[in-house]
């Protein structure tokens, strides 16, 4: 039996599992405002030597941690947060494929926050 529709706060009834347009709505603009104060990949120190270093760890790592499919990202363990000897500390890194790295990892540093 199908779970029934939720009352959104706006007041529209939303489909079980679905998000209101208003919710849709708000969530984009708050993560508009975060990328405007945030600034860009190479300020954050993503720049042509991490690319560099990101393809030769990658190569001797080729396999997620988790999951052991093949790994497309270079994830620091613990968030460096602009601590520059973290960022490049390779003991800090982990190759994991964008799966986990989107899932499983984003929600571990959400609890930690």
């Amino acid at each position: 039996m199908p779970k029934p529709p939720h009352l959104c706060t706006c007041g529209g009834i939303v489909p079980h599992g679905e998000r209101c347009a208003c919710q849709i709505k708000r969530t984009r603009a708050r993560n508009k405002r975060h990328d405007a104060n945030r600034p860009s990949a190479a300020r954050r120190g993503y720049d042509h030597t991490w690319r560099k270093a990101r393809v030769e760890f990658l190569a001797s790592h080729p396999s997620c941690v988790i999951c052991r499919e093949p790994a497309t990202i270079v994830d620091h363990i613990k968030a460096h947060r602009g601590d520059k000897v973290l960022f490049w500390d390779r003991a800090n890194w982990q190759s994991l494929c964008v799966s986990c790295h989107s899932g499983i990892k984003q929600k571990e540093e959400s609890v930690c926050l």
